[in-house]
């Protein structure tokens, strides 16, 4: 399996409130939904095919949290291909602190996450998508 991620950055460096105002509000970030306008259809139609040719996703738990509320429970956001996607193939969401994920299909990897990440890329075939992530990213 191939890890692979997809990183929404602004030049200066911010990855938090990516999808609505009050997406993620830490430190008195108030400029949520920044990135949103700048999604043409071509960028959609692209992040379709990235979310689309996964064959499962590795979350961060924060990140985890905002797309289970959105693309796990919005019945639009559900029915649009990313959410197909998400809610089609597995999930792993890396914490110390989620004990038990409401999104079915997640999987939840505690402990040593570079020898839990080795064991997923070994055991099956495709893309393994980290979406956002940051922190786990780092």
């Amino acid at each position: 399996m191939r890890l692979t991620t997809t990183t929404n950055v602004s030049v200066d460096g911010v990855m938090q409130g990516l999808g609505g105002s009050d997406e993620d509000r830490r430190g008195g970030f108030d400029r949520g939904g920044w990135a949103l306008p700048l999604v043409d259809t071509e960028t959609g139609n692209y992040l379709d095919q990235v979310y689309g040719g996964a064959a499962a996703f590795l979350f961060g738990r924060r990140t985890y949290e905002i797309f289970a509320r959105s693309w796990g429970a919005m019945a639009d956001m559900v029915k649009m291909p990313i959410g197909v996607a998400l809610n089609s193939r597995p999930k792993y969401v890396v914490s110390t602190s989620l004990r038990d994920p409401r999104w079915a299909g997640t999987n939840v990897l505690t402990g040593d996450v570079a020898a839990a990440v080795r064991d997923l890329k070994a055991r099956q075939d495709g893309t393994l998508l980290v979406p956002g992530s940051g922190v786990l990213v780092r």
